[in-house]
């Protein structure tokens, strides 16, 4: 952490977010939305799955609408209304092009200059191992982001009215083990707590293992900050297309 400098997000015009589940975006991802949204900055969220499988006791069918409901309400605390739902299925996602057709898509059509994903690296900060869906989003996103730009990767998109945009300055991934960077998310901690907050169900649904947010996001967002300097903030890997 104590390598970690504070990332300048002071030009941030349009942001697209794309992860795998509802409540990724909500680990420290949804306090520095938050800072956005708050001075003007447009923000959407693109979600790969609908997270129907995250909740042990209820079956997929019930989980998806009970998830994307909770996720349009954390999106809300945070001033988001963009969101969309891409269909993929929770916990079998794969690397492959109809996912980067799918998210280069969305990069069209939002014509973002920056866009947020999860940490997609094997493991999380600390060794322990990440889970797939992760993985391959986040890698997906990363081509996705070239594929936007390029007129000759998936061109039946432009028959569908989604130009090319190679506007994209930065990639973001959170909470990344090659962290470099940190954004200052003080402005914005109790709106990610409650963004947090908002998946009350499926954190129900973890049982003993659930995290208290405003305890769980203190902490970490709280050591992420000390290292920088401010009170909290979120580390980032930054990386440039």
């Amino acid at each position: 952490m104590e390598t970690l400098s504070l990332f300048d997000d002071t030009d941030l015009a349009r942001v697209l977010a794309v992860v795998a589940h509802p409540d990724d975006m909500e680990y420290g991802g949804a306090a520095a939305v938050a800072c956005w949204t708050a001075r003007g900055v447009e923000v959407a969220y693109a979600v790969v799955t609908s997270g129907e499988a995250g909740i042990d006791s209820l079956a997929p069918e019930r989980a998806k609408p009970l998830r994307e409901r909770e996720q349009r309400e954390a999106c809300a605390r945070v001033g988001v209304t963009d969101l969309c739902f891409l269909g993929f299925p929770d916990g079998t996602v794969e690397y492959s092009l109809q996912l980067r057709r799918a998210i280069a898509a969305q990069v069209r059509r939002f014509r973002p200059d920056t866009v947020v994903t999860g940490g997609f690296r094997e493991t999380w900060p600390g060794g322990v191992l990440n889970q797939a869906d992760h993985v391959a989003v986040g890698r997906a996103v990363v081509d996705a982001v070239r594929d936007a730009g390029n007129r000759w990767v998936f061109p039946d998109l432009v028959g569908e009215g989604l130009e090319p945009w190679n506007g994209v300055q930065t990639v973001l991934a959170f909470g990344s083990p090659l962290s470099a960077h940190a954004v200052d998310v003080t402005e914005g901690f109790a709106a990610g707590v409650a963004s947090l907050e908002a998946h009350a169900e499926y954190l129900a649904g973890l049982g003993d293992s659930a995290p208290v947010p405003a305890e769980m996001l203190g902490e970490m967002l709280g050591t992420t900050g000390r290292a920088v300097g401010v009170a909290h903030a979120v580390a980032v890997e930054v990386l440039r297309p």
